[in-house]
């Protein structure tokens, strides 16, 4: 396989074009739903994460600040093509990363019921009761990060 480049850009990186539709694909068509409905504010502030190959977004995973000890992953999509390769894994690690080193104590995310498995090989634990959101089920997840 060649090099998968994992990096964060932010809403006005010419590749958000390609995250955008990555998540519209991987994230909302499936569910008959499109981002064109939903509100985008939260990317205009929002760090990016993007895993690239052959300078092609291939996944994407967002983090949201919620206060100063908590961040918020969402919008987790990898294509098809390259699910179950690692890229998942590579983008929460870097999320991470970023999290700990900018002084973040705790992530949280609501992981759709489908993945719960991928989360908590990676350490994250459920931390309410199921809900739905998108019209799927989901789960509240958190992990702590960094220097605690």
């Amino acid at each position: 396989m060649d090099e998968v480049v994992i990096s964060h850009i932010r809403s006005t990186h010419p590749k958000y074009g390609q995250v955008w539709d990555l998540r519209e694909e991987i994230l909302r068509k499936p569910l008959g739903r499109s981002l064109k409905n939903d509100n985008m504010d939260r990317d205009l502030v929002d760090t990016i994460f993007i895993a690239e190959h052959n300078n092609q977004v291939i996944g994407c995973v967002i983090a949201h600040h919620l206060d100063n000890d908590k961040i918020q992953l969402r919008a987790m999509a990898v294509y098809n093509d390259w699910q179950g390769k690692g890229i998942g894994r590579l983008l929460v690690k870097a999320a991470e990363e970023f999290s700990a080193q900018n002084g973040y104590s705790h992530i949280v995310l609501h992981a759709r019921k489908v993945v719960l498995g991928f989360y908590k090989s990676l350490g994250y634990e459920v931390s309410g009761d199921e809900f739905v959101e998108v019209g799927i089920p989901h789960f509240m997840m958190e992990k702590k990060v960094g220097y605690i």
